[in-house]
This record gives C-alpha cells, sequence and structure tokens, in this order.
C-alpha cells in the first residue's frame, strides 16, 4: 500500500513534521478526545453487530435515512466493500488514488482508465474532491457521469474522503442503485489511528454490503465518536474555514518559491516544481518533515502533495525548502 503518514521509521513519530498525510494539523479535538475516553468503558463488551449508535450519528451529520448508511472501519475498508459489488471492470481517472486499482486486482477485477463508456457490471471511481490534485467536480459533473454509469449499466462509486472540506458538493443525498458513496473521517477529525469510514447508498445496496462486511466494526471507539458527530457540526464548520484561510497563504508561499500550485478544495495542495524533488524530499526527511511524492498517483518526481497545516509548521516547511532549492 502507498500511503502518508509513515513516522515510524524510527524514534518517536511526534518528532516528525508530517506534510505527507491530510490530518486536522491540531489533532483530534477536545470533544473527539472526551469521546475516545467514553469508549474505553465499553471495551469490555464485543461492539453492536447491528452498528445502530454509530449508524445513527452518521445518518444525522450526514442528513440521509439510517437505513442509507454502513458504517466501516476506515475509507479503505469502504473502497475494499464498495469494490466487492460487481465484477466488471474499474475504471479510474488518473491522477488518483492508486489503491482503487490495487484492491480491484485484489478482487480479480481488471482496472483500466475511464474512456467515457461501460458495460453492465463495470464500476467507475471518482475521488471528489480528487487526491492527489484537489479538484471538486461540481454535482452536474457528477451526475452526468451517473446517468452515463446507469445506461450502460454500471456502477459510479465517489470517494468522498475529503469531501467535508467542501460538503455542498457531496452526493450523499441523492442514494440510487447504481451509486455508492464511499466516507471517512480521518482527514477532518485528525484521527488515523481510530478507524471510522462509511457507505452511504440506497438501502438494498448497504443490505448487499452489510452481509459481506466483517462483523464488530466499527470498533467501541470509532462508534462512540460516531454518535458524537451531530453535536459538532459548527467545529467541523469552523475547523473547514481555518483550512481554507490557511490553503489560500500556503498556497501564496509555495508560488514566491516559483512553485506551480493547482487550485484545491480539500486540506491539501498539488505542487509542481518544474525539477525532479526526489532528492529534496530525502534533504527534508533528514530535517524530520515528510511530504507526499506522488510516484504512486502515477505522476513524475517533480510533484508533491503537500498538507496544509498550521501558520507555523507551513512556514518552517518553507524555509527548509528555501535552503534546499536555495531561494530566499
Amino acid at each position: 500500500m502507498n500511503h502518508g503518514g509513515y513516522v515510524w521509521g524510527s524514534g518517536d513519530p511526534s518528532e516528525w513534521l508530517d506534510f505527507s498525510a491530510n490530518l486536522r494539523p491540531e489533532g483530534p479535538a477536545d470533544w473527539v478526545r472526551e469521546s475516545l475516553r467514553e469508549a474505553l468503558g465499553k471495551v469490555r463488551y464485543y461492539p453492536d453487530p447491528e452498528m445502530k449508535q454509530a449508524r445513527r450519528g452518521i445518518a444525522l451529520f450526514l442528513g440521509v435515512p439510517e437505513e442509507c448508511v454502513l458504517p466501516v472501519s476506515g475509507g479503505m475498508a469502504a473502497i475494499d466493500l464498495a469494490l466487492q459489488l460487481d465484477r466488471g471492470r474499474v475504471y479510474t481517472v488518473p491522477p488518483t488514488f492508486g489503491e482503487y486499482a490495487a484492491r480491484a486486482a485484489v478482487h480479480g477485477r481488471e482496472s483500466a482508465v475511464w474512456e467515457g463508456k461501460c458495460e453492465p457490471g463495470d464500476t467507475l471511481v471518482i475521488c471528489n474532491p480528487n487526491n492527489p490534485t484537489g479538484k471538486v467536480r461540481t454535482r452536474e459533473e457528477m451526475r452526468s457521469l451517473r446517468e452515463t454509469l446507469k445506461a450502460g449499466g454500471g456502477k459510479l462509486a465517489v470517494d468522498e474522503a475529503f469531501i467535508e472540506f467542501c460538503p455542498e458538493y457531496s452526493l450523499r443525498g441523492e442514494p440510487g442503485p447504481e451509486l455508492v458513496i464511499l466516507g471517512s473521517f480521518t482527514k477532518i477529525l485528525g484521527i488515523p489511528g481510530v478507524r471510522l469510514g462509511y457507505l452511504c447508498a440506497a438501502p438494498e445496496t448497504i443490505d448487499r454490503l452489510r452481509r459481506i462486511t466483517l462483523p464488530w466494526t466499527p470498533d467501541a471507539a470509532a462508534a462512540e465518536i460516531a454518535a458524537a458527530l451531530p453535536e459538532h457540526r459548527e467545529q467541523i464548520a469552523s475547523d473547514r474555514e481555518m483550512n481554507r484561510q490557511r490553503r489560500s497563504r500556503f498556497g501564496e508561499q509555495l508560488r514566491k518559491l516559483g512553485t506551480e500550485v493547482y487550485p484545491s478544495q480539500s486540506n491539501f495542495l498539488l505542487a509542481g516544481f518544474g525539477r525532479d524533488m526526489t532528492a529534496a524530499a530525502e534533504k527534508l526527511k533528514e530535517k524530520k518533515i515528510l511530504v507526499r511524492t506522488c510516484g504512486s498517483f502515477g505522476l513524475p518526481g517533480s510533484f508533491w502533495r503537500l498538507a496544509v497545516k498550521t501558520e507555523e509548521e507551513n512556514t518552517r516547511l518553507i524555509a527548509g525548502l528555501e535552503e534546499i532549492l536555495h531561494v530566499r
């Protein structure tokens, strides 16, 4: 698996300044930490196999009926389950997250680049906003793709792992047999160590997914956080606005280095440096700064995907880059 956030190579993980994983910079909010403490009193019991608490919380937060939600252990679990629904080709639109094709192969499905048509049993996976570009497709664009898949007998699987940074583009309130939404609260809540994801689909699709998912997922900690989600919409909205402001300023700092910065609606920026940056990434690692190179997304070594962090942390990365690139 190719993913950011590998802070386990040596020493204390907290020593690293990690721009390779796109997470809430301050870590989990106070209410999330309190939910984790509450969960400690429940870890002596098996989780509820019906996932009532988690389903209710996620459904209320998303604004959809409970029967349209299936909580799972993180966004990767959602991707894996969605790709078990059919047996046809899995289409993607590169550059995008490489795990779609990887999980398709695990389940014996051929993968290919989307060219605008499908056959029965095929699946088009779209990440919206896209990873690693941060580009978002409008609802109209997504509805058009949905109609194309529907006409061909295929499914549209929309990975909305980053949608809480621009929820107005979500399709989660428009269920249908040809649409499956994959979601995760890892990024917006800053909890990669607690696996909390979901699938949102028509009730008959959710019933099929429930029959193939593993029992007792998500666990007590994830379920407790899910249950508390509806009470903390304002905090999440505040984090969204803070990210927008930081993203804008961080982009300006990168452009002053002569970097091409692509428009993003997420909590990361795709940066093109116009030169191979492999050695530069290694030099930053010596300074305990991690960045995400983009080879696993199908992009050359001149591209990095950089998480948006605090003003102080963003400035520290810029200073490191100035030193390495000899820009002042």
